[in-house]
């Protein structure tokens, strides 16, 4: 039993955080796939600057700020305006293709599928720098529990945690 729950461990932090070798390339062409799919579902329009900038997310399972993008979008042609950028990730924002990690003021591509309003954890690596994106139910629970208590309505239900991924223990 005791092996199990190891296994168990293992696997939950491979879905959060991939294994340093996963296939990168079709982990970011699933994700592509996927936002076309919920563009199309919802009318939106995956532009080509859209897309570019979702794919420069997507080149890493680190997050990055505006300029960072605008210097890696310059880097396979002509460099973008800062407003370009931020009206790029407003929409993937709220297609919720993108996070935005308020303790680094950056972005993430999201890689799970889950509703937008759930509570979205994420896990920050200080040593390799790479997020990972956990769902809890009993978080969820939680947050909306006290949220109701106190009259509120969360807007962005975020929490952020730094610390050692499972990789570089």
């Amino acid at each position: 039993m005791k092996v199990n729950r190891s296994l168990a461990k293992k696997a939950h932090a491979h879905a959060v955080f991939p294994a340093p070798g996963h296939d990168h390339e079709r982990c970011a062409s699933d994700a592509i796939a996927h936002a076309e799919a919920i563009c199309a579902a919802r009318a939106g329009r995956l532009t080509p600057i859209r897309r570019r900038v979702l794919e420069a997310l997507l080149a890493s399972h680190q997050p990055l700020g505006a300029y960072e993008l605008i210097d890696r979008l310059a880097l396979r042609g002509a460099r973008p305006a800062p407003i370009t950028i931020y009206r790029a990730l407003d929409f993937l924002r709220e297609q919720g293709l993108v996070h935005r990690i308020e303790s680094r003021n950056a972005f993430i591509a999201c890689v799970q599928n889950h509703a937008s309003a759930d509570p979205v954890v994420f896990l920050i690596c200080e040593q390799c720098g790479t997020v990972g994106e956990a769902a809890s139910a009993a978080v969820a629970d939680t947050i909306r529990t006290a949220s109701r208590a106190a009259g509120f309505t969360p807007k962005t239900p975020v929490i952020e945690i730094s610390g050692i991924c499972a990789h570089c223990k």
